[in-house]
């Protein structure tokens, strides 16, 4: 969706500009696109480690895709689960230290392949239920390691859109900055012929339409929609949190899982019944 919209804000500001007579032709001004998306690109060098820059360059690979945590995502998180709190119940918890030591080559694992793919959560469980077998660890301790996990993974993955949203802020004075030289220039060929002039002041105009248009139009949509993506990644790891930590409880698998499930934003939540019948067939 974030290419659809895109468009749309494409369309809507061209679309309306056209409807009032206006030339697209006297919007393409090379040297003003040059200043402003170069001194941006440039500022986000300047503050940004390149650890961030490549978060960012993939963060916004993932929106324009439209990626999001699904249904079928959590419910394969809530299979992992019930199969790892099983195999505790009927072999004995050290029957899972081959799964946690080695994640990547786990028989179980393996068998959900996008809980594989999400890394973060991988060894977000595998550490957890190291923990856990380790013993004497009271659940509250437990809770609060995990939200330490959480709230420093969310931090980290906060960069992008944080960065992204204070460059937004700063476009509309880069447009004034490219407006400002169009304006030097234009003084420099005042006693030219009105028409030389009338193109060098739009030219300059259209220094501040492309730095606000750059702002509210796109950088600060797509920090919003990195922020929401991040947020929705973090929801999965928090019904993650729910289900370990009920576990740790000694809570059956069942009900284990169901603390996680209840953890789930409802639109994506798959229903109690659902989850009994699948598990179910997986005894």
């Amino acid at each position: 969706m974030g290419f659809v919209g895109m468009l749309v804000v494409l369309g809507a500001v061209l679309g309306g500009y056209m409807m009032h007579g206006g030339e697209v032709g006297v919007l393409i001004q090379p040297s003003e696109f040059v200043i402003i998306l170069g001194a941006g690109l440039g500022s986000v060098l300047i503050s940004t480690p390149i650890k961030v820059v490549i978060q960012i360059l993939q963060s916004l690979t993932k929106v324009l895709a439209g990626a999001t945590v699904s249904k079928a995502q959590y419910f394969e998180l809530l299979s992992v689960m019930y199969e790892l709190f099983q195999m505790a119940r009927k072999d004995g918890q050290l029957a899972l230290e081959p799964h946690i030591e080695d994640p990547e080559k786990s028989s179980l694992f393996a068998k959900y392949p996008s809980f594989i793919k999400n890394h973060h959560a991988v060894h977000f469980l595998a550490d957890t239920v190291r923990v856990i077998l380790a013993g004497s660890v009271a659940p509250h301790d437990l809770e609060a390691l995990m939200d330490t996990d959480i709230e420093t993974h969310h931090e980290e993955s906060a960069q992008p859109s944080t960065v992204l949203s204070k460059v937004g802020d700063a476009m509309p004075g880069l447009g004034i900055v490219a407006a400002v030289l169009g304006i030097i220039i234009t003084m420099g060929a005042i006693n030219g012929p009105p028409e030389e002039i009338g193109h060098k002041v739009a030219a300059a105009l259209v220094g501040t339409f492309l730095g606000i248009l750059v702002s509210y139009g796109f950088l600060q949509p797509i920090a919003a929609a990195i922020e929401n993506m991040h947020n929705n990644e973090a929801r999965y790891v928090l019904a993650l949190k729910a289900g370990l930590l009920a576990f740790a409880s000694d809570a059956p698998p069942i009900v284990a899982v169901e603390f996680a499930r209840r953890a789930i934003f409802s639109d994506v939540r798959p229903s109690f019944k659902e989850m009994e019948d699948a598990f179910r067939n997986k005894k």
